[in-house]
């Protein structure tokens, strides 16, 4: 099921799961304008096509002590299929990358980070980022703050 295949109902169905994942069935139906039942057939074919790929908390950083949220592009040495594959299967073992991705242009990679604080950051550039075998440079950008936060995806 690609996005052509999507009606009007299904968009509002993810449009209004993305906005609160929490509502119940009943709920959901009643926002979409159908039953109880067909919606939740819908839900479950939108998950089972991999459109819904889950449901999730959006946690307060700051509020759990990670006050430091930073991008880091990075520069592999070469950017051969195993070298590629070995820096991203690396990023999986590093809990402060909250999400990244492969990217084209001047680096490489561009991870998200959070962390505690500058010095925790700063650990982590040096230490672990700049010392993987593949990484040639680092470009880091600190935020400043968050002026806009959506959902991934506009439907």
């Amino acid at each position: 099921m690609g996005r052509t295949e999507l009606d009007v109902i299904n968009i509002k169905i993810l449009r209004e799961l993305q906005a609160d994942g929490r509502m119940t069935n009943v709920e959901l139906a009643d926002r979409v304008g159908i039953s109880a039942p067909p919606c939740l057939r819908r839900v479950r074919k939108l998950e089972e096509a991999g459109i819904i790929e889950g449901y999730h908390a959006m946690l307060n950083s700051p509020k759990l002590g990670f006050d430091l949220v930073a991008f880091c592009m990075v520069g592999l040495k070469h950017q051969s299929e195993g070298n590629l594959k070995a820096f991203a299967a690396a990023t999986t073992q590093w809990p402060l990358v909250r999400q990244a991705w492969m990217v084209s242009g001047d680096s490489d990679f561009l991870l998200h980070c959070v962390a505690e604080n500058l010095t925790h950051f700063q650990d982590f550039v040096i230490e672990v980022l700049t010392a993987n075998e593949h990484v040639d440079t680092v470009r880091t950008m600190l935020t400043i703050r968050q002026v806009k936060k959506l959902g991934l995806v506009e439907v």
